[in-house]
């Protein structure tokens, strides 16, 4: 299911950030990896987007993918 949010935080350096939803929830682990296959350059703090979630593969809980501008 595709939300919509903004970046929390992004650490350009480390190449991973966090998106706070807008419907409130807790907030979703995004990596670089995950924006360069959106095709999307590392987004500024406070950047609308909208992605979906799903399950990290290594086991490290839910993380952020397809995401694009909103």
């Amino acid at each position: 299911m595709r939300q919509n949010g903004t970046i929390k935080f992004f650490n350009h350096s480390r190449g991973f950030g966090f998106i706070t939803p807008d419907s409130g929830s807790k907030d979703v682990f995004v990596h670089i990896t995950a924006l360069e296959r959106s095709g999307l350059q590392a987004p500024d703090e406070g950047t609308k987007v909208s992605f979906e979630i799903e399950e990290d593969r290594r086991g490290r809980g839910p993380q952020a993918v397809n995401i694009q501008l909103a």
